[in-house]
């Protein structure tokens, strides 16, 4: 009966772990410094778990606390978001299938090159401005920018993974080989 009763204290004590899901994902997609009232109200989450969440998250490094005046805000470590994304793509991808996906950004990007008579994003970009459009045109040509975007940035960390595929796989190899020696 006791232990019923003090994880039903717990239950109440600790909220559940989709609260801090939410927080941890709204903290790591800021585009600007937020403070916790913010942040709280955009994860539906009480203010004194989003605070807690956030202090978390700064004394594990991956929020910087900012102080704005008399509040204190908080932001990515956007260095160690970018790294992490490029160790996340080598660990989970080899290194033809990073390069497969290279070349199929390239096309598809090469294809929107043809079909709207442009060079880059920003000229699609200028054209939602021509009175001629219908709707259906400019949202598909809006849903084409957001996507070209996200291919360059792509792109770019794609690259990066390549850059340093051989190091993170040498460095994989010399833990690999700690731990055996340790073992052994």
């Amino acid at each position: 009966m006791g232990a019923v009763q003090r994880r039903q204290r717990l239950s109440v004590h600790y909220p559940p772990p989709r609260s801090r899901h939410r927080i941890r994902a709204v903290a790591e997609t800021l585009r600007e410094s937020r403070s916790v009232n913010w942040v709280s109200e955009q994860t539906d989450a009480a203010w004194s778990t989003t605070n807690e969440e956030l202090q978390a998250l700064v004394e594990q490094g991956q929020l910087r606390r900012v102080e704005s005046g008399e509040s204190t805000r908080y932001l990515p470590d956007y260095t160690r978001l970018f790294f992490e994304k490029i160790r996340a793509l080598i660990e989970e991808n080899m290194r033809e299938e990073l390069r497969s996906e290279l070349t199929a950004i390239t096309e598809e990007i090469e294809e929107w090159q043809t079909t709207y008579d442009i060079e880059t994003w920003e000229e699609l970009e200028q054209s939602l401005a021509d009175g001629d459009l219908a709707s259906a045109e400019l949202q598909e040509r809006r849903d084409v920018i957001t996507r070209w975007e996200e291919n360059l940035e792509d792109r770019r960390l794609i690259k990066h993974a390549l850059a340093l595929y051989s190091d993170v796989e040498a460095a994989r190899e010399q833990m690999i080989d700690a731990a055996d020696r340790d073992t052994n």
